[in-house]
């Protein structure tokens, strides 16, 4: 097939550091990236081939971006799904489909999508006006997460048995069964719309109890090969119930019992697929590409242990940000930093994260375990 060049134009929904990450894959694929993005601070904003400033709610704003290129993909998916689907009716390449992404931003429905489909997920149950009565009739313990806005840790409420009024949200949620997990585990999908897919190697997370969020990451997981297998299994059942076609990150639950539950999915490039730029053949970034251009998709083979830690600011941080510990960072064998170009700091704001390579798994962790504490940003001292 002859292709010109540019090989494509594509627009993005949102300039984060996702997109920011994506433009090295994106120069060597021969594509030129649009970015829309309401901040014209945004980490791609200074490096992306095109930047408009305008809010992913703008229904003129997108139909802009639509119709000046060949794709259109997402950053985030907090965006106006109702005129996207206009414009894909109208014949403009979306991906993943609008519906697709509709359904994932609540996540009642999402959770519906896994059981019409027979995939396992912890119980719930639809909440439209949560109170403490509601959630004691539920049972503790539970976690409760409102349906639409939820992203990097906010949006959901964790109650292992008291119940206070005050830490309920008061926004239509699903209240769900706490599980009794081993492992939270993830696993990247890739799926074209000509239905070739992929599957990396499943990756164990941990998070920061105080902030919610992802912080260190093992690939690949520390689990037996058939339950990696089925893992896998079930992260593509998931991306298909969903009809989903581009990258996809998917997070599951490992029971102390050996079952494993789908939790969500995100429809785009993910936190626990950034150890794949330096650990796999092909990076989940340059996949996201392939994925909606309809491209042979890349190689997921991990060719090295890895473990991730993620960068966020300190909990106290404000204003201008700083970085405390890179020369130790880079003076680590197999330690790759990525810094996201974040101006400002702001508590457990992701300001960043670093890769390590090693011979084992283990000696990953360790890495990165070691720098937790040196790694750190926030104010001048």
């Amino acid at each position: 097939m002859t292709r010109p060049f540019p090989t494509a134009k594509i627009g993005f929904l949102g300039g984060g550091q996702l997109v920011r990450m994506t433009l090295p894959a994106a120069a060597r694929l021969g594509c030129e990236i649009h970015v829309l993005d309401p901040d014209p601070q945004c980490p791609a904003s200074a490096l992306a081939h095109r930047f408009t400033r305008g809010a992913l709610d703008d229904p003129a704003a997108l139909r802009a971006l639509v119709e000046a290129n060949d794709v259109t993909t997402y950053e985030i998916e907090a965006v106006d799904t109702t005129t996207l689907l206009t414009l894909e009716a109208e014949g403009h390449c979306i991906w993943p489909s609008p519906r697709t992404v509709a359904t994932i931003q609540d996540k009642l429905k999402q959770k519906e999508a896994f059981v019409e489909a027979g995939l396992a997920t912890a119980p719930f149950v639809r909440c439209d006006e949560p109170s403490v009565d509601t959630l004691l009739a539920f049972g503790a313990p539970l976690v409760q997460k409102a349906r639409r806005g939820g992203y990097d840790g906010k949006g959901v409420a964790v109650f292992t048995d008291i119940i206070r009024e005050e830490a309920i949200l008061p926004v239509p949620s699903l209240l769900e069964a706490h599980v009794d997990f081993s492992h939270e585990l993830a696993v990247m999908v890739a799926r074209t719309p000509g239905g070739e897919r992929v599957c990396y190697p499943v990756v164990e997370m941990v998070f920061d109890p105080t902030a919610n969020l992802l912080d260190t990451l093992l690939a690949p997981a520390r689990i037996p090969e058939v339950t990696a297998e089925a893992a896998q299994r079930l992260a593509l059942a998931a991306v298909e119930a969903l009809g989903g076609v581009g990258l996809f990150g998917v997070e599951l639950f490992l029971t102390r019992e050996g079952s494993l539950l789908l939790n969500e999915v995100a429809p785009r490039s993910h936190n626990s697929g950034h150890w794949t730029a330096e650990a796999c053949l092909t990076s989940q970034f340059e996949q996201h590409l392939r994925a909606i251009l309809d491209l042979p998709l890349g190689s997921p083979e991990q060719l090295r242990p890895a473990a991730m830690l993620n960068l966020v600011a300190e909990a106290g941080a404000s204003g201008p940000a700083t970085i405390t510990g890179l020369e130790a960072a880079l003076a680590v064998p197999g330690c790759t930093v990525h810094l996201y170009g974040k101006a400002e700091a702001r508590p457990f704001r992701k300001m960043g994260h670093a890769t390590f390579l090693a011979s084992s798994p283990a000696a990953a962790l360790e890495a990165a375990q070691n720098l937790r504490t040196a790694l750190r940003f926030g104010e001048p001292e």
